[in-house]
């Protein structure tokens, strides 16, 4: 079973930069695809950065393209996403996923992940 607890959200200016890291536990970290989703009220969850086991060629939603950048330690068993220029728009909970051990790759969608942190609210004001 793995434990995902995130952290490092909170209120930021617009045109600002949050950081979140991601704590997971209880599984093979490193042998283990990592996501990060987001869901804003009134709206689906949606994905926002993925990364497979190695870190190599880490995938973005569009809208976060350039800005956003998906990184992980395996040996701290850490996922962070650094966050720059944000807009209102990017308001919502953060979550952080995990597919189950052993599946090699990253992926978009939300029905491939098993495990699930609690999020963390990013609130980007005007």
């Amino acid at each position: 079973q793995v434990q995902l607890a995130e952290s490092g959200g909170g209120l930021v200016q617009a045109g600002g930069s949050l950081r979140l890291s991601c704590a997971a536990s209880g599984g093979t970290f490193r042998r283990t695809p990592m996501g990060w989703f987001r869901q804003a009220p009134g709206k689906e969850r949606e994905f926002v950065a993925a990364i497979s086991w190695g870190g190599l060629s880490p995938s973005y939603a569009t809208s976060v393209q350039g800005r956003f950048t998906v990184t992980r330690d395996n040996v701290r068993n850490t996922v962070s996403l650094q966050m720059l220029s944000l807009p209102p728009e990017d308001t919502a909970v953060y979550y952080c996923a995990a597919r189950e051990p052993g599946i090699a790759a990253a992926s978009s969608q939300s029905w491939d992940y098993a495990y699930w942190g609690q999020g963390t609210q990013v609130t980007v004001s005007s």
